[in-house]
């Protein structure tokens, strides 16, 4: 990454809103953030925590009604994604940003062809004829590892395995060379060995292209084996940003330093028992006057309950939603 150099995508104030029967839920509250090129991006947190939300918010894949980004600004180079048009939007999320989902399964059409799906995005956006189309196919199935790349453009999805489909999926979000790949929890519903090729795949993926990323997941040892950066979610806010090795080594908010807690140690006693974070995720019915995470922190004290913390910096690159200080254990 390019020490000092622009962000690809830079995201201020992003507030999103589901209207329900029962009321509103702010799922999404004044998060800000940047992509550099080149860089990768990792967003950690329990589910329901607003990771894919966020994600989705940026480049108009919700559904309104009942979504509703009521406020922020998505910068994508010098264009702000939450004041144009559907139809330009549609045409920078094939070819600008990539998105992979969790399940390639529903995400990839039963009824084409790999090949077609793959071919789609690059005559649309690209302007390609069917035979250059079909030529960058092969090319992009070859690059995601997929062997005897032309006889698999005919096969459908069902004809490949779960991670081979994923591979699938990477190659339809790299068609059009995108500046940001988005994915979400990409590995989730994979085995632990097939999980570890797609990490490595995107891996390799990046130093080649130099595209930036955000992967969004809750498996912690990934980012810490992927990412420059780290975004820690809750309550659909940021609670903590910063450097990998910096936030993992240093955790400063309750919730980061729970979280790592909760992950499996291999030097531990065989019968000691998993950590959890006692408690449940907050009800995101109204908008947050007070820290979403009091009600499971042993730090909270009163102004907790009166005042949603704001972001600040304690370190270079380093800033954290808290009314608690680490480093003295006291308020701040």
């Amino acid at each position: 990454m390019p020490d000092g150099a622009l962000p690809v995508l830079d995201v201020k104030n992003l507030k999103t809103v589901f209207h329900t029967r029962s009321g509103d839920i702010h799922a999404v509250n004044s998060v800000s953030f940047d992509l550099r090129p080149g860089e990768l991006l990792g967003v950690v947190g329990e589910s329901g925590s607003g990771k894919s939300v966020t994600m989705m918010s940026l480049i108009g894949l919700l559904p309104s009604p009942p979504a509703e980004v009521r406020e922020g600004q998505v910068m994508l180079g010098d264009q702000d994604l939450l004041k144009i048009g559907e139809e330009r939007l549609r045409a920078i999320r094939g070819r600008d940003v990539g998105f992979v989902f969790q399940d390639p399964m529903t995400s990839l059409n039963p009824v084409f062809t790999v090949g077609f799906q793959i071919m789609e995005p690059l005559r649309r956006h690209m302007g390609m004829d069917k035979k250059r189309a079909r030529k960058r196919a092969v090319e992009l199935l070859e690059l995601v590892g997929i062997p005897d790349a032309e006889r698999r453009l005919k096969d459908f999805p069902h004809q490949f395995s779960g991670g081979m489909r994923q591979r699938v999926m990477i190659a339809i979000a790299l068609a059009c060379d995108p500046k940001v790949l988005i994915a979400d929890e990409p590995t989730t519903a994979l085995d632990v060995t097939i999980q570890a090729q797609i990490i490595e795949l995107v891996k390799d993926l990046r130093e080649k292209l130099g595209m930036a990323i955000i992967w969004i997941t809750h498996d912690l040892g990934v980012i810490a084996g992927i990412a420059d950066r780290v975004m820690v979610m809750y309550g659909g806010q940021v609670a903590e940003h910063g450097p990998v090795r910096e936030v993992f080594a240093n955790p400063a908010h309750p919730y980061t330093r729970a979280l790592l807690k909760t992950v499996p140690k291999l030097r531990e006693p065989r019968a000691e028992k998993l950590r959890v974070i006692e408690g449940q995720p907050p009800m995101l019915g109204a908008h947050p006057a007070a820290c979403p995470f009091r009600a499971r922190c042993a730090h909270a004290f009163d102004r907790c309950a009166r005042e949603n913390p704001a972001r600040r910096l304690i370190g270079k690159g380093h800033d954290v939603a808290c009314h608690w200080d680490h480093r003295t254990g006291e308020p701040t």
